[in-house]
Parts: C-alpha cells; structure tokens; sequence
C-alpha cells in the first residue's frame, strides 16, 4: 500500500495486474478522474500516463488522490528531472522509451519500480545487470515484434517484457502468448476523441473487452 490507499506493487506484479497497460495521453488534467474511473469500471486497475504533455504530472496527481484503487504511473520518462517529478507528483511506477546510465540512476533513487525500454538483447543484458529484470519492449512492432521477443527467450530466460508501441486489438493475443510476456502497453483503450468527448462508456468498453478472455 501507498499513503492514499492505492498498491505498489513490484514491477513483475505491475505486469500483472491487467493483460493490457493502458497508455494515457491526456491534454486536459480534468479529464484525468473521470478516465480512470472509466478505466477501472471495465477492470482495468493501472494505467501509465505519458509526460508528452504538460497537464501530465497534474493527472497523475489527480488520479492518485481520488482514484486510489487504480495503480498510476508515469511514462514516456525521458530525463533525468522527469523520474523526481513523477514521483513526488504521486506516480507509483516509471517506465522509460530507452535507456541511459544518468536516467536509470534518476530513476532508480526515486525507490519506485521502473520499467526501462529496451530493443536489443545489449540494452536487455545492460539493464539486468543493474538488477532490472522486467523491462518495457519499445517500440515493439518496430522492433521485431513476437519474433524477436521470442528469441529474446532463448538467451534471457529470467527476463520479462511489457511490449509497447504498434500494439492492437488484432496483435496484442500474438505477444501475450510469448512466454516471457505477462502484458502488452496499448493506447487504444483511451483514444484522444474518446477523452477529448468525455465518451467514459466507450473507455470502459473497450477496457472491459481487453480483459475478458476470448472464448
């Protein structure tokens, strides 16, 4: 437990707590709550807000606060100042695009799990052996997609991956099938128009669909 009420878990069990992460750009900090609510009615309990904008650190303040059974995090962390802000705005974990020494230093003070973007097996061994196990695939499709996490396995076997970038409703089944993926990163359980219309019964739709399993 966190000092509202809302878990942090350790990265592993981030991965966990929902076969989708959502991924949030938000331009409008009022639109924070409401989409988490959303997001958490259709069984969604975590979500990563982008710092892509600057009403970013206000949503994760808002949503932390007055959403406290939804797990928030901050992504798309790409400086040093970054992490520190996050953290002390409320974000419960970081997950990082790619990876450098003066950023996963920053990072890692903060004492929050973080998830470090990696495309290659060196960035993959770089952040093991800083003791970060559990890692953002980023961007994924780019990247080689299923295929390449898939060899991925053969060599790092202890590692585990959230893919993100150029996931879809029509690939996501493909990479959670890997066996070293417990989730994928996606932004289409929040489309802009859907946050920008305040459309939550779309958002909470589409959550729900993304954790119900096929039948």
């Amino acid at each position: 437990m966190n000092g509202n009420g809302s878990r942090t878990p350790d990265p592993r069990g981030l991965l966990g707590l929902s076969p989708v992460l959502p991924v949030v750009v938000l331009d409008d900090a009022d639109a924070a709550v409401a989409t988490a609510r959303a997001l958490l009615a259709g069984g969604v309990g975590v979500m990563e807000v982008t710092l892509r904008t600057p009403a970013a650190l206000e949503a994760i303040t808002r949503i932390r606060l007055e959403v406290p059974d939804i797990v928030v995090g901050a992504g798309t962390v790409t400086r040093p100042d970054h992490a520190d802000r996050a953290a002390h705005a409320g974000a419960t974990f970081l997950v990082t695009p790619g990876q450098t020494d003066t950023l996963l230093d920053a990072a890692v003070a903060t004492g929050l799990p973080v998830l470090p973007g990696v495309a290659t097996v060196s960035e993959a061994l770089r952040a093991a052996e800083r003791g970060l196990d559990t890692l953002k695939f980023f961007p994924a499709e780019a990247s080689g997609g299923p295929a390449a996490l898939s060899a991925f396995a053969g060599p790092l076997p202890d590692l585990r991956f959230c893919p993100t970038g150029g996931i879809t409703p029509a690939n996501a089944a493909r990479y959670l099938a890997l066996p070293n993926v417990d989730c994928v990163g996606g932004s289409w359980l929040t489309p802009a128009d859907a946050i920008a219309a305040r459309d939550l019964g779309r958002i909470e739709t589409l959550a729900r669909e993304a954790t119900t399993p096929a039948a």
